[in-house]
């Protein structure tokens, strides 16, 4: 890789570098992210040929099937090599395309490849044939001498051979070949002792019944924790009240009564005060009422007494007048 970058000049070739050497580091755990990080390479050095290569693989664990495809060949026809062409084939089979990963491992020269490579090509070429219908053919080409062979790649080999036969209905040889899989399995690379399990008729609970039943039991497990605490804050809450305390309690029941008492007493003597208060008002009304009565009497008989003085002296005029009359006519 370094030899590769020496034609980019020297920061960009840092850069690119740190953005290879991040991409390895997600491309199991964060897939996506790792192809980002690749794709951020290729912008700067697009013409370097490891790095379309690593931007095809982070493509492939990220599921982005059709830019693998495109980015591996390209990789092909910068080297010249025939790496990576298990990846390639099994990128046409999720793309509904397993007639094109069967000529992939026809054209493949597997004498130049690596045992590990060639066996992976074969397995996806069986799985291919099987995409397409043909079970026995599937069956027929993982027949081969790795089958008994103690390397690494052992238990995959036997895991698809295991599968297929399964898939053409051949359940007990099935069985057989899931089990020396799991027998030579240490890395837990497959799924043959759950899949050897499901054979025998025991069911396995899948990952989200596990986490239903955690989370029933935390559930349960709070609502015990919640009740237990309610119960010892009441107990406690009993014990922290004693005799003292009762004692404390009635006394200021008692003394609220008294209080409730003298309240009732003292409104009992402010009713009978207000009462006190409206007679003696009513009282006063009526003595102005009586004096009112006793000046208009006075008043009328005043008016009386001035009516007869006028009568009195009429009659003077009157006697006077006679008086007159005689005097005249003695003269």
């Amino acid at each position: 890789m370094r030899a590769e970058l020496h034609t980019l000049a020297r920061p960009i070739a840092d850069t690119v570098a740190k953005r290879l050497v991040a991409t390895a580091e997600l491309i199991d755990s964060a897939p996506e992210l790792a192809l980002q990080h690749a794709i951020a390479a290729r912008r700067l050095a697009s013409r370097v040929a490891v790095v379309r290569e690593a931007v095809g693989l982070a493509a492939y664990h990220a599921g982005e099937w059709s830019t693998a495809v495109a980015e591996l060949r390209t990789y092909h026809r910068m080297t010249g090599t025939q790496t990576h062409l298990a990846v390639l084939a099994d990128c046409e089979r999720a793309l509904g395309r397993p007639d094109k990963a069967v000529d992939l491992f026809r054209s493949a020269d597997r004498s130049k490849m690596a045992s590990a490579e060639a066996i992976e090509l074969l397995i996806v070429a069986a799985g291919a044939r099987a995409d397409l219908g043909q079970k026995d053919a599937a069956v027929a080409m993982l027949q081969v001498r790795e089958l008994g062979e103690d390397e690494p790649y052992a238990a995959r080999v036997r895991y698809a051979y295991a599968d297929a036969l399964l898939a053409a209905g051949r359940g007990e040889e099935a069985r057989e070949w899931f089990s020396r899989a799991a027998d030579v399995d240490t890395e837990s690379e497959t799924d043959a002792a759950e899949r050897l399990l499901e054979l025998d008729g025991v069911v396995l609970p899948s990952e989200s019944d596990w986490d239903e039943d955690d989370l029933d039991d935390d559930d349960l497990d709070d609502e015990a924790v919640g009740d237990l605490d309610d119960e010892d804050v009441d107990d406690e809450a009993d014990a922290d009240f004693g005799d003292d305390d009762l004692e404390t309690v009635t006394d200021d029941d008692d003394t609220e009564d008294e209080n409730d008492d003298d309240d009732e007493a003292d409104g009992d003597e402010d009713e009978d005060e207000e009462e006190d208060e409206d007679e003696d008002e009513d009282d006063e009304d009526e003595d102005d009422e009586d004096e009112d009565d006793e000046d208009e009497d006075d008043e009328d008989l005043d008016d009386e007494l001035d009516a007869g003085d006028g009568g009195g002296e009429s009659a003077g005029r009157i006697s006077d007048s006679p008086d007159s009359a005689d005097t005249d006519r003695r003269s």
